[in-house]
């Protein structure tokens, strides 16, 4: 493996063909490496998407800081990282020509899909958590009917249907843009897994917590916050962990609809004469790509689960 990969590869080339037969040809990454990390995006322009995508990572970066683990610093980040995202990405500002939507791809596409999955789903599974355990059984019924139904439902149809069909069904201006109902599907469909974490959270929780929450006379909305759902949370922690990384391989799933994600540029990056027998070593860079941010993720999550248990003792 290491005489493939290293020794005998080929690192420059204009095409497979000058590539060495017993080594890898790296040199289709080397070529290729715009389409893969920026899909269609204009070539002049991909320097906004090479930031946007540094303020993802700079985000995960950022999330390593103890200090950082305040809900109002938590706030600031997980709003001020999208909105940076998308200025960047979109433009139509001064100095930055509109660029549509449907010329994103590429890895930005995937951390975009991302960035709105987990900042609209976080939030929407802890409201429909709670919306459960509501006693009026109309909201409790309505939250369970939308998590079931999602649930239930395979991933492409759901993607399917918000992608192709909407523009179908709603008169002509009122579907939106269609990337944006991609993104906000990916982001309830993850909203209502989440929410089925947050909800055993609660229920691990002893129900004297309660008790003793509505002995010091909190009101509902106060043993939410301060008793309940801070432990919730904590409970269901390393769950919630192994979501985030499965959500981040899962934008894949948008090929399906068209888009040109990070994983279905690679098939675009070898997809022509030059480069037609470097198929490998196209998808081993995208593996180790996933694998990096998948890893950086989990690790993230331990890190916070052992400083959790510290903190607890």
């Amino acid at each position: 493996m290491a005489r493939w990969a290293v020794l005998d590869a080929t690192w420059q080339a204009d095409s497979a063909d000058q590539c060495t037969a017993v080594g890898a040809c790296w040199a289709v990454i080397r070529a290729r490496y715009r389409l893969l990390l920026f899909g269609l995006y204009p070539h002049e322009e991909q320097w906004r998407a090479a930031l946007a995508c540094g303020v993802t990572v700079a985000t995960l970066l950022t999330l390593c800081w103890r200090r950082m683990w305040q809900p109002k610093a938590l706030l600031a980040l997980f709003v001020g990282a999208p909105v940076a995202f998308v200025s960047l990405m979109s433009g139509g500002l001064p100095g930055l020509p509109f660029v549509p939507t449907d010329r994103w791809g590429g890895l930005a596409l995937t951390f975009f899909l991302y960035l709105v999955g987990i900042v609209v789903g976080l939030p929407l599974g802890v409201l429909l958590a709670i919306s459960r355990r509501s006693e009026r059984r109309a909201v409790a019924a309505t939250a369970a009917f939308l998590v079931d139904a999602v649930r239930t439902l395979p991933m492409v149809m759901i993607l399917f249907t918000v992608g192709v069909l909407a523009p179908m069904v709603f008169p002509e201006g009122f579907a939106g843009d269609k990337l944006w109902r991609v993104a906000v599907a990916f982001a309830f469909a993850f909203g209502c897994y989440e929410s089925e974490i947050v909800r055993a959270g609660l229920q691990a929780i002893p129900t004297g917590q309660d008790e003793a929450a509505k002995a010091l006379a909190l009101t509902p909305y106060q043993r939410m916050r301060l008793v309940l759902l801070p432990q919730a949370l904590t409970n269901g922690l390393p769950a919630t962990v192994n979501l985030l990384v499965a959500t981040f391989k899962e934008t894949s799933i948008v090929a399906i609809i068209g888009y040109f994600d990070f994983a279905a540029s690679a098939q675009a990056a070898y997809g022509n004469a030059d480069w037609a027998g470097a198929y490998v070593e196209v998808y081993l860079f995208v593996a180790a790509v996933y694998f990096g941010f998948a890893s950086v993720i989990g690790w993230l999550g331990h890190r916070i689960e052992h400083r959790v248990r510290i903190d607890r003792s």
